[in-house]
């Protein structure tokens, strides 16, 4: 990693930890007439599945084969896309670019694929597609974008968004037996759930990694375990976070389960306890693991990579642990009778991951080495 473009001083800043949450907040929808946008939840740290239109954005047309999602395996934002592009079965009508887990201060690089660029994209790294929309683009250069193929040009990054219109926009190339992440008859119970998720565990392990002094530090952590603990004890009645069937509430909380014993535990000093020793978060976390859809998503290796290697504010060494050993998460749930139904209510399991898309061998313990 190149020190003119060190990541040193980015991330932690002094005192709390703020995220930056202005995003580009375009949209991809199936009627790109504004009038269909005017009202509505149209900025939000978690986003809406009834969205509006933020003042200044754009609607851009679904269609089949038009765009591309970046979608770096490390990142946990990323990996939400990624796991509801496989359980909604896009992948015919969205293709996918997986940069390399780690990067210096210009972001995201497609160093994995053959000639270190993107084979749809052309680019070598995301920041080439920003700046083929906005010159010089001010803030981070995240994922997950979603490029404008013709144009090589960013469409938008708004992460909180995009799995929602991904359930509520792409319905036109849902794969038959598509599951309903949305839950209409829960919304009211469920976005506020997801909002503390965000603000406490999503986020809070990022408050507590990267806060600057150590009153920011303790009240993250405070509110982080406040937080699981209220989660362990609602899971001890439910299968799921709403009930019987997957949701998007789900997914979110699952992208930082995935990753708290591996990294936030020890690099973000996350560690009051380890997720195993929560009974019904570890055995929660591993019965999505073991769903199609969740599980087949995650590279331990790039998450480790990740985290150690790029955030030299506080891993100047950049050593990566060998640990945890990971065949834990092969264990069984022991949760089917917390529940009536299927975990997809009335639709299905996604199939076999396609080959050109399958975790590395070694790097899950469902695709052993």
């Amino acid at each position: 990693m190149s020190e003119e473009y060190s990541t040193k001083g980015a991330y932690v800043t002094g005192g709390e930890f703020t995220r930056d949450t202005n995003y580009i907040q375009d949209r991809i929808v199936a009627d790109a007439s504004a009038e269909h946008y005017g009202e509505g939840n149209s900025h939000s740290k978690i986003g809406h599945p009834n969205a509006g239109l933020s003042d200044g954005s754009r609607l851009w047309p679904v269609e089949a084969g038009r765009y591309h999602l970046v979608a770096a395996r490390a990142c946990p934002w990323a990996n939400r896309t990624l796991i509801v592009r496989r359980l909604l079965g896009l992948e015919d009508a969205l293709s996918v670019g997986l940069p390399g887990p780690t990067h210096d201060a210009r972001s995201w690089t497609f160093d994995l694929d053959p000639g270190g660029k993107d084979p749809v994209l052309g680019t070598e790294r995301v920041q080439e597609n920003y700046f083929k929309r906005f010159a010089d683009y001010p803030r981070g250069i995240t994922v997950p974008a979603i490029v404008d193929i013709p144009t090589g040009a960013v469409v938008t990054n708004d992460y909180p968004q995009i799995t929602w219109d991904m359930s509520t926009q792409w319905k036109e190339f849902h794969r038959e037996g598509a599951p309903d992440l949305i839950a209409q008859d829960q919304l009211d119970e469920m976005l506020p759930l997801i909002k503390r998720i965000f603000t406490e565990v999503n986020n809070g392990v990022y408050r507590a990694g990267f806060a600057g002094d150590q009153q920011a530090y303790n009240d993250a952590y405070d509110r982080l375990f406040a937080t699981l603990d209220y989660l362990e004890d609602r899971l001890g009645t439910r299968r799921f976070l709403m009930g019987d069937y997957i949701t998007e509430a789900d997914v979110r909380l699952f992208t930082t389960l995935v990753r708290f014993d591996p990294v936030y535990h020890g690099h973000f000093k996350a560690n009051r306890n380890k997720l195993i020793d929560m009974p019904n978060l570890w055995g929660y976390a591993r019965d999505l693991f073991q769903t199609p859809g969740f599980g087949d998503t995650i590279d331990f290796e790039q998450i480790k990579a990740h985290y150690y290697v790029v955030h030299e504010d506080i891993n100047p060494t950049r050593i990566i642990p060998k640990g945890p050993e990971l065949a834990n998460w092969l264990e069984a749930p022991g949760r089917d009778e917390l529940a009536e139904s299927g975990p997809f209510l009335n639709g299905t399991a996604p199939g076999e991951v396609r080959a050109d898309e399958r975790v590395q061998a070694g790097h899950n313990p469902l695709y052993p080495a």
